[in-house]
């Protein structure tokens, strides 16, 4: 099954449930479509003659990956989806060699999701509940998780349209940002960053990477897409963070996009609901493997030999 027929079938599935509504956006909807356009704006420069061997195997803060993809931070609705569904998706992404990201409510079988060797991360909300916070941070870290994230754009929680999901969560201030890196003894990644100056106190507090992210048009809405705020980032860090991205991306080729405009790791987030709706654990992996064959297709004919080989002058911006 190709990937048209995998999202087509799995968002038909999903839209048929009741929880169907957590793939639509906050409030007026308007991020959804938007990171469609943004995305579409960018069309590729062919090198067509003295085509590359493209290999897609990367290193990111000590963590062997097969594939640049990997999954975006988020627990709900997968435990819906089926029973299994979080060992599912951590054994489909173990095999294609890439990686897990929970979100929240934390998963209740971590410590087995961590056992499955799959390379995988945890997201704690800024609870308003300070205590709470860093006993979930305690939590995952006993869990043996590889990363530590901290939602840094949930400090109103999550909304979709007009009925707010979490609710009980406060913006972080720098200090405590740098308190919780204190308490993180793994690397430390900031979800939800969307400005320079949000980078630059990421930075500041210590962290060792951040995901440049629309949080799946969950919190704001009118948000812009990564892609549009990403040369201000990749500016302000200058190379001392890991920068990942995710918002919109469906096929290979929103990857490459993402890659070339500097993040170093790209997610998925309703194509992997969509995959394990559809076909299960079987689909979750022809997900990754799929996207990761369109990525080397394009790869082999733009000139860029592995992901850290992709650059702006591979992409021509519309007027």
């Amino acid at each position: 099954m190709g990937l048209t027929d995998l999202y087509r079938k799995g968002e038909r599935i999903l839209r048929e449930k009741e929880y169907g509504w957590v793939l639509d956006a906050v409030e007026t909807g308007f991020i959804l479509e938007h990171d469609r356009r943004i995305l579409d704006r960018y069309t590729f420069r062919p090198r067509y003659i003295g085509g590359v061997e493209p290999k897609t195997a990367c290193r990111v803060l000590g963590v062997e990956l097969a594939t640049p993809v990997i999954m975006s931070a988020m627990t709900m609705p997968i435990p819906a989806i089926t029973e299994t569904g979080l060992m599912d998706v951590a054994e489909a992404l173990k095999e294609a060699g890439s990686f897990m990201w929970t979100g929240t409510p934390t998963p209740k079988n971590l410590k087995e999701l961590v056992a499955s060797g799959v390379p995988i991360a945890a997201n704690v909300k800024p609870f308003r509940d300070r205590d709470k916070m860093f006993r979930n941070l305690e939590d995952i870290q006993r869990a043996g998780v590889t990363w530590v994230g901290i939602e840094t754009d949930a400090g109103q929680g999550t909304k979709i349209h007009d009925k707010q999901v979490a609710a009980d969560c406060a913006p972080l201030t720098l200090k405590e940002l740098q308190g919780i890196r204190q308490k993180v003894s793994c690397p430390l990644i900031c979800k939800g960053i969307l400005s320079r100056q949000d980078a630059e106190k990421c930075m500041a507090a210590g962290a060792d990477g951040m995901v440049v992210s629309n949080h799946g048009a969950h919190t704001l809405d009118y948000l812009p897409h990564p892609l549009q705020v990403m040369a201000e980032i990749v500016e302000a860090v200058a190379g001392q963070m890991v920068i990942i991205a995710d918002g919109g991306f469906r096929r290979g080729s929103d990857v490459l996009k993402g890659l070339a405009f500097g993040a170093s790791l790209v997610g998925l987030g309703r194509p992997i609901l969509y995959s394990l709706a559809a076909e299960g654990r079987d689909g979750v992996r022809e997900l990754m493997t799929e996207i990761t064959a369109e990525m080397k297709r394009i790869m082999s004919l733009i000139g860029a030999e592995e992901p850290g080989r992709l650059v702006l002058d591979m992409l021509v911006e519309d007027p």
